[in-house]
């Protein structure tokens, strides 16, 4: 329960004055709701005694009718008030808790975020947000107003009443609502821990049998794909049946709960009116008042079916915002200079050193080459540089810190490292740049394009409106690769790790984009892997591996 704690701190904390007002209204709704029936059922029964003593004609029925269409209209006006202002200010808040969540995901290292990477990973972070709107609107915000209720209602029944109804009202409700609820929490939270787990293998097959149709279908495994698609969605709907069967038993028993305290109520009522100890009136109020208090138990019949979800998505969110806020602390600094001093390291999860003994210093203004043959370690040394794979031996300097001793967030914002191999997703080309740089201007984007060598080939197509498809789709792998380029120099690092930058142009086409790139970042450290004479020519300095 901690964890779902957690997660409506931060609701609350980010929409605390619609909530307020909404847990208000609800408290309105409820409050209105037992008076009305209470009201009706006092004002039927003093209508009826009067009609019984011959009182009829000077009984005053304006003005109980007038409170009772009063009460009526009010709830129901309290009503749409409250959920129009709880699911807003819900929906909001999980809005920001989402970015927040995917802004921190971006902040860790390397390793952690390649867990992440999947179908299963994608479905299971979509899910867990989707689940936590349940905290506030079916289990939170109904409990307090159900407990303000209460305990209003036993104000009002020890006034109206005597003592006997309202602690009958407090004690019976209290424990018989809670009772409940734990005998039905107790299967329904495993049933919902395995129905979402149900749900996200279904969501996660589902992607992978569309995402990957074609070769599935090349290789004969699309049917056997969608085989298990369909009895992963089979093994859902089992789960879910049994878990909507647990709500139907909750929603009986407290129906059971509600006749059992109607009854008693009726009971001690009628024992009191027989005494001469309470008008009939007035024991019909508090009967009445005893049913209408179902309605404050009632909400929490589908917060407990799935509460057991509610819990595992708040601790998987609460697991990721600490990984998240613990990479992001950490000290920034602006480095002067990139020292390497005797880095032995092997290709990540191999034994066998791929590089020894390696040393170089680098300063503004200046461009190293790494250069040799295929599969000597220039890839995993600029992965080392960026932070993404761990030293055997040795040590790196960015300026006056260790590389481990800076921060996630203080590595990126002064390191940008292309790998052989970047994606582009659907979209235009100014998305596709925006990605690294959401406030850039179009005069910015264009600036960029100009240095990569590609605003004179994306102009007459549509300019930054140019629709790409997946993948990048509608562009030459020359082409993407540019604006991959471009997207990576458009956040001005102080450092710049580029893996074969100019793969898959011609020399001419190189040639002017690897002097576009030094025209655009004049005072950048730049390290380029290559095996291109062209790109270790434009070069202060060239070292040769293997």
């Amino acid at each position: 329960m901690s964890d779902i704690w957690y997660v409506f701190r931060l609701i609350w904390t980010a929409q605390r004055q619609a909530l307020l007002r909404g847990v208000a209204l609800g408290f309105v709704v409820l409050v209105m709701g037992g008076l009305l029936l209470g009201v009706s059922g006092w004002f039927i029964t003093a209508a009826a005694a009067a009609g019984l003593l011959g009182m009829g004609a000077v009984f005053d029925v304006f003005s109980p009718s007038a409170a009772i269409r009063f009460l009526a209209l009010g709830r129901t006006a309290a009503r749409y008030g409250e959920r129009m202002l709880t699911h807003d200010a819900t929906l909001r808040a999980l809005e920001t808790l989402r970015l927040r969540l995917l802004r921190g995901l971006l902040r860790l290292p390397f390793n952690a975020m390649a867990r992440l990477r999947g179908a299963q990973a994608i479905a299971s972070l979509t899910a867990d947000i989707d689940a936590l709107d349940g905290v506030p609107l079916r289990l939170v915000l109904p409990l307090i107003a159900g407990l303000g209720t209460h305990v209003l209602a036993v104000a009002i029944l020890w006034w109206l009443v005597g003592p006997a109804l309202a602690l009958l009202s407090g004690l019976g409700w209290t424990l018989g609502a809670a009772l409940v609820i734990w005998l039905a929490a107790r299967p329904a939270a495993p049933l919902a821990r395995r129905a979402e787990a149900a749900m996200q293998a279904m969501r996660a097959r589902i992607i992978d049998l569309v995402r990957s149709r074609d070769t599935l279908a090349a290789h004969g495994r699309l049917g056997a794909q969608a085989d298990s698609a369909l009895k992963a969605h089979a093994r859902f709907d089992a789960l879910r049946a049994r878990l909507d069967t647990v709500e139907r038993r909750t929603g009986a028993a407290v129906s059971v709960l509600a006749t059992l305290m109607a009854g008693g109520a009726l009971w001690l009522g009628a024992a009191m009116v027989q005494a001469g100890q309470l008008d009939a009136a007035l024991a019909a109020l508090g009967f009445f008042t005893m049913l209408a208090l179902a309605e404050t138990v009632a909400p929490l019949r589908r917060a407990v079916a799935d509460l057991g979800r509610m819990a595992v998505a708040a601790r998987r969110v609460r697991r990721s915002l600490d990984r998240a806020d613990a990479a992001s602390a950490g000290r920034v600094a602006l480095p002067e200079y990139l020292r390497v001093d005797g880095i032995t390291l092997a290709r990540p999860g191999g034994a066998v050193a791929l590089v020894r003994d390696l040393g170089f210093e680098l300063h503004p203004r200046q461009t190293l080459a790494l250069t040799g043959p295929s599969g000597c370690g220039k890839s995993t040394v600029l992965q080392t540089l960026a932070g993404l794979v761990p030293l055997d031996a040795g040590q790196i300097m960015l300026g006056d810190l260790s590389l481990g001793d800076w921060s996630e967030d203080g590595l990126r914002q002064h390191i940008t490292y292309l790998p052989q191999r970047s994606a582009l997703m659907a979209g235009s080309v100014r998305e596709a740049l925006q990605l690294a740089r959401p406030d850039a201007s179009d005069a910015e984007l264009w600036a960029v394009l100009q240095a990569v060598a590609l605003a004179d080939t994306i102009s007459p197509n549509g300019g930054l409106d140019m629709v790409l498809g997946p993948r990048g789709a509608g562009m030459s792998g020359g082409e993407s690769r540019r604006l991959t380029l471009a997207r990576a120099v458009l956040r001005r690092p102080t450092l710049l790790l580029l893996d074969e930058p100019t793969e898959g142009l011609d020399d001419a086409t190189a040639t002017q984009v690897l002097a576009g790139l030094r025209r655009y970042l004049p005072d950048a450290m730049i390290v380029l892997a290559s095996h291109h004479a062209r790109e270790a020519a434009t070069a202060d300095r060239t070292i040769t591996l293997g």
